[in-house]
């Protein structure tokens, strides 16, 4: 009887103790998670000068002598790694140590990094880069990185010499750049080669009798590339059912009117009964070439290309899409189009690879397979970890090289890195009057363009100077008589 209540003693000691240790051990997680989040709401400070050996003065005392422990064993792990700091938040992780092959680097978007001795380069979204906030003054080992996926529209400033030279390292859709992104929106050959949508032509032909030959998809109205005013024009040539926002003239079924149905089964299946597609681009670039263009690709229907003037580098083959830069008007692309329509034989030969799954463009074959990143594939990396991990192979080749007593590699971004024309607008004289037409965003991208190129050479100027500046001294370069 004794035995049995020692034992019942003891377990209740035990018991105890470890109800203590876990609450210790839950009051020092707590705790740590306080510290980690007061220093990520610092790091919106502008000044970014807090140092992370800083240690916290709320911790329990019976605590902090652990609690700073584990502080400083991650400290000196994060020490032993170049820091990669995102400017702009764009993964949003607060600090993540990620694998590159051999190499490693700590990511974040910690602004109380800044000062770090680690840090070594800084990674900049193009949408979200602004003359607001800039890490100046910049120091000779601070890199400088851009990662823009995007249209022009979104920030012109990038698109020209003195600020897109500002870089180090540039992942955009031009294929110079250090990654290009040119196949962005393109999962991969076998998509390309897919029959799944693929509607027969003789279903095609039955569906004309209430379909009209070219669809138009569109709800990003009047941008740079003025699209819609060629659609406009086109319109009165020949039969165009339109969907979107954009000159609508048909209604797609209620659950498909959310834009982020154009990946949904049911889109697809709607858009795959056409035989033509306007593929109309937002802006003009080179190597600009989004989803408007597969996704007919994909989808058994041929696309009218309007957009990137070197889209024939990327057909799937010769005869593959219908290029409205080799038409000199609506009216003749028109005319060609209704020859199509109506002739099987032609048509056909612009889906023959397809029907035959055979892609003979080299350039892009090679590009899907030599690309480091993947497109909805779980199996490889994205684009921003592949531009993250370009970044940090680069650091650490210049820090092996410093090892060696050996100058690190400069690397510097060109002008052909992002580099779009001035947007222009189509004149046509129309036979059939026209209803009034919203100008107002039309008319603004020429001038917002002519803008930007003051708009960079203040910036550069500014940042060449390497000290820190106000919005107002910015704007007064730029409208500086």
């Amino acid at each position: 009887m004794v035995r049995i209540q020692r034992r019942k003693v003891l377990a209740s000691c035990l018991c105890m103790t470890a109800t203590v240790f876990l609450l210790v051990t839950l009051q020092v997680v707590v705790e740590l998670g306080k510290f980690e989040r007061k220093t990520f709401e610092n790091s919106n400070l502008q000044d970014g000068r807090k140092k992370l050996e800083e240690e916290p003065e709320h911790l329990n005392p019976f605590l902090q002598k652990d609690a700073l422990s584990l502080i400083r064993k991650r400290k000196l792990e994060i020490d032993s790694y170049p820091i990669m700091l995102w400017w702009s938040p764009l993964t949003g992780e607060t600090g993540r140590l990620g694998q590159c092959g051999a190499d490693a680097c700590f990511f974040t978007i910690n602004r109380t990094y800044w000062h770090h001795p680690m840090t070594k380069a800084f990674l900049f979204y193009g949408t979200d880069f602004n003359i607001e906030s800039l890490p100046l003054p910049r120091k000779a080992h601070h890199d400088w990185a851009l990662f823009h996926e995007e249209s022009p529209k979104n920030n012109y400033k990038l698109f020209h010499k003195p600020v897109i030279t500002l870089f180090n390292y540039t992942a955009t859709f031009s294929r110079h750049s250090h990654l290009p992104l040119t196949t962005q929106y393109l999962e991969g050959v076998e998509v390309l080669k897919s029959l799944r949508y693929l509607v027969p032509l003789q279903s095609k032909n039955n569906l004309r009798k209430r379909l009209a030959p070219l669809v138009y998809v569109q709800s990003d109205c009047d941008p740079p590339s003025d699209r819609d005013s060629y659609v406009r024009e086109l319109m009165t040539y020949i039969e165009v059912d339109s969907y979107g926002e954009c000159l609508r003239n048909k209604d797609l079924p209620q659950p498909l009117n959310n834009p982020a149905s154009m990946d949904a089964d049911g889109f697809y299946r709607i858009i795959a009964q056409y035989k033509f597609i306007l593929a109309f681009e937002n802006a003009v670039c080179n190597d600009y070439i989004t989803e408007k263009f597969w996704r007919p690709l994909k989808l058994g229907v041929v696309p009218v290309y309007y957009g990137s003037p070197s889209i024939a580098d990327w057909l799937p083959s010769n005869r593959s899409a219908i290029l409205v830069s080799e038409f000199s008007h609506p009216r003749e692309l028109a005319s060609y189009i209704r020859q199509l329509d109506y002739d099987d034989r032609l048509y056909e030969a612009y889906v023959e690879w397809k029907l035959k799954g055979e892609i003979s463009n080299q350039r892009l074959l090679a590009t899907l397979r030599e690309r480091k990143w993947g497109v909805q594939d779980i199996n490889q990396d994205n684009y921003i970890d592949a531009f993250e991990c370009m970044v940090c192979s680069k650091v650490w080749d210049n820090m092996r090289l410093q090892e060696k007593g050996l100058p690190p590699k400069k690397w510097k971004a060109e002008v052909t890195h992002l580099s779009c024309p001035e947007p222009t607008t189509f004149a046509f004289s129309s036979p059939v009057p026209l209803a009034p037409r919203r100008n107002s965003l039309r008319e603004m991208w020429i001038p917002s363009f002519q803008q930007s190129k003051k708009e960079a050479q203040a910036l550069r100027w500014l940042v060449d100077r390497n000290q820190n500046f106000s919005t107002q001294e910015f704007w007064g370069l730029v409208f500086k008589e």
